[in-house]
């Protein structure tokens, strides 16, 4: 008989989870609260473990289709004159081969047409209720139906709903790192901002960054300190963010007159989750709703695609003992993930810094690295050519 799991949550975590156990014969049925598929969302380093996993699981030549070829980084100063540039060569330079740039967006979309047509995927549906037994879980969704399976897998990001029913109240698991952000698509780039760059001013605790993707597109990228985040999550981004960049200057006023404008909008607390352990009898948290890394440390696409691979290995590896396989695959991704954890903590207070002297020492190795003798050493120790 086919193992059954359900999958709450239809972001990178759930869709690649359900696509590594469809791969193992598994029957995965996704749960997504949103009524249809989201795109956009920021850019994100590709890399390591992930970058390992998407292979195996055969969608890598499908995400490196997606990738932005990163240009130059231009860091301007609030009347948009430029403070240092780092030339593209150098960018890609330290990115690295096995690394690709690429859209939150864009990996989701290359896992959702790897599992489109072999995976049952219920959208505007949630979990509500949750009972276990020894031989498998009840979840009771939103649309009155309950299904049985051997597994019930909560990908259901930062603010997981399974995590609530399953585990307890969020508050007992969110490490706030008293910042927010938020990044939507836009219409059109900015005036002042050069095509084919990524251009960043970052003022008073405060960074908006302007993404050039190419084809067309461009995304807005906000990130600032606040106290009480929880508290500007309630009120959201059409509030929030005129409020908080209402005066910031050069590209702010062209990219908040988009904002009314924009099709969807990623607005969230940077927050991580501490969880003494992932899984609870049958039901595993994966992904954001189980560790949350943060952007700080920038690897939580890579850990979700990993997990969900690793997952899958674990439970072909123990047929018909999902304990012993849930217990293994913790094991040995703990680590892993608490080590990008301590890395964001480490590195928060550099994201958006209060102060100018934060400021010149977050940028020090950068405007090193736009140094046209440092930036030609560093493409040829990487072995990258322009």
């Amino acid at each position: 008989m086919t193992n059954k799991a359900i999958i709450a949550g239809g972001g990178i975590a759930g869709l690649a989870t359900a696509l590594r156990l469809h791969q193992i014969g598994w029957e995965p049925v996704v749960i997504e609260r949103a009524p249809a598929r989201r795109s956009g969302g920021y850019a994100v380093t590709f890399s390591g473990i992930g970058y390992d996993a998407a292979e195996r699981m055969g969608v890598l030549a499908a995400l490196a289709e997606r990738h932005i070829t990163p240009d130059k980084l231009i860091y301007v100063r609030p009347d948009g004159r430029t403070r240092f540039t780092v030339p593209g060569p150098t960018v890609r330079a330290m990115l690295g081969q096995r690394a690709l740039n690429i859209l939150r967006g864009d990996i989701e979309d290359v896992l959702y047409t790897a599992i489109r047509g072999t995976v049952d995927i219920r959208f505007g549906t949630t979990v509500t209720a949750v009972s276990q037994d020894a031989g498998g879980v009840d979840v009771t969704l939103s649309d009155g139906t309950v299904e049985r399976a051997d597994l019930l897998v909560g990908a259901d990001g930062l603010h997981s709903a399974t995590r609530r029913l399953v585990f307890g109240p969020e508050e007992e698991f969110r490490l706030d790192l008293d910042h927010m952000t938020g990044v939507f698509m836009l219409d059109r780039l900015p005036s002042c901002v050069e095509a084919g760059s990524t251009s960043t001013l970052t003022d008073t605790g405060r960074t908006l960054a302007i993404i050039h993707l190419g084809e067309g597109r461009s995304a807005a990228f906000f990130g600032y300190r606040t106290g009480d985040p929880m508290a500007h999550l309630a009120e959201g981004p059409a509030t929030v963010l005129p409020r908080v960049y209402g005066d910031m200057g050069w590209a702010a006023p062209e990219v908040l007159a988009q904002l009314p404008r924009a099709e969807s909008v990623y607005f969230d607390t940077i927050s991580q989750m501490v969880v003494g352990g992932w899984s609870r009898g049958r039901v595993v948290l994966l992904g954001d709703a189980a560790w949350c890394v943060t952007l700080f440390a920038g690897f939580g696409s890579s850990l979700a695609v990993a997990g969900a691979d690793l997952l899958g290995t674990a439970l072909e590896r123990h047929p018909g003992d999902v304990l012993t396989a849930l217990r293994e695959w913790e094991t040995g991704l703990r680590p892993e993930a608490e080590k990008k954890q301590k890395l964001g903590r480490r590195v928060k207070g550099l994201y958006a810094p209060a102060d100018p002297f934060r400021l010149w020492l977050r940028d020090l190795p950068l405007r090193f690295a736009s140094y046209r003798p440092v930036s030609a050493v560093l493409q040829r120790r990487l072995q990258l050519t322009a």
